[in-house]
């Protein structure tokens, strides 16, 4: 069965933060205020000014962007609804649920975008056609 999320369901999550005179720290443990356990990390780096990344959606794996460095923008489509949302703290991070099309945008200058993912990866489980991304959420809306 598919899930029908919308874009208003992705919500920003504060992980909290640690201040010691030396700097901070912020802990993300699975089955704590995380929503999901984490089965897979990445982060994209190096992204030149203007360019984006990221335009899928997922069928099943939830995504947790974090700004870890500089900050970048994350545009969410759900098929019928449109959000922007900017990421530009470390202790912050965007929860984007499976079924929402999610593009990565506007990096600063030697931004890092780290990511958490509910699961290992898997091509089928992508959507990176968006007219095909449509289709697939118009049949969400058939079978509900």
């Amino acid at each position: 069965m598919a899930n029908k999320y919308s874009v208003f369901d992705c919500a920003v999550i504060d992980l909290g933060k640690i201040s010691f005179e030396e700097g901070n720290i912020t802990i993300v443990e699975n089955d704590n205020i995380f929503p999901f356990n984490v089965k897979r990390i990445f982060y994209l780096y190096d992204v030149a000014g203007g360019e984006s990344r990221g335009a899928h959606s997922h069928i099943i794996c939830h995504q947790f962007l974090i700004a870890a460095s500089g900050s970048f923008e994350v545009a969410l489509d759900d098929g019928k609804y449109k959000r922007q949302i900017s990421l530009n703290r470390p202790n912050m991070g965007l929860h984007i649920l499976p079924g929402i099309w999610a593009s990565e945008m506007n990096f600063s200058s030697g931004s890092i975008c780290l990511v958490l993912a509910s699961h290992q990866f898997d091509e089928n489980d992508y959507i990176r056609n968006y007219s095909h991304y449509l289709d697939y959420r118009k049949n969400i809306d058939a079978n509900e």
